[in-house]
């Protein structure tokens, strides 16, 4: 186990939003029970704006049995409704997350190995600076040890969400 003195010092949250995570999604799949993986339709232009993902029309493709499902965003009059990020479910087709285990007595999730990474470098952090708002950055959602109010960690150890983080990649 690494000591105190190698965690990284310092993280700087800079309100990255949950929505840039969502360019490749890692879900259960709905045939088989393996991992499937949703992505923005291969025939469409990249994203100029991260928010144009919860928009695109999506595929979820099983390279274990084949399985696709097309997802496009519902249309309510002249607005487009997008997808509602945050959950266990993935955001487009609602099938669960294939990254996730239990931490501090709740879920802890990612939707793909760059989500971890990002869940990871907070979680082993010394010193963790906010530069955005909490209602709109992601880690002020992750899972508290209730008695210090701080994301869960031990004296001397990297604390849960660490821990529960090094799982989830090796999911």
């Amino acid at each position: 186990m690494k000591s105190e003195s190698s965690r990284p010092a310092r993280h700087i949250d800079t309100g990255r939003w949950l929505a840039q995570f969502a360019d490749r999604v890692l879900v259960v799949c709905p045939r088989c029970g393996g991992r499937a993986l949703v992505v923005p339709r291969p025939d469409l232009e990249a994203p100029r704006f991260f928010s144009e993902l919860l928009f695109m029309p999506r595929r979820l493709v099983c390279a274990a049995c084949g399985a696709t499902h097309e997802w496009e965003a519902e249309v309510q009059g002249a607005a487009l409704v997008g997808a509602a990020m945050g959950g266990t479910e993935d955001p487009f087709f609602r099938q669960p997350l294939w990254l996730q285990t239990r931490c501090v007595g709740r879920i802890l999730w990612a939707y793909n190995e760059k989500h971890v990474d990002e869940l990871g470098a907070y979680a082993r952090a010394a010193l963790r600076e906010h530069l955005a708002s909490p209602t709109t950055a992601m880690f002020p959602r992750l899972p508290v040890d209730e008695a210090s109010r701080q994301p869960s960690r031990s004296p001397g150890g990297p604390g849960e969400v660490a821990v529960s983080s090094r799982t989830l990649g090796t999911v």
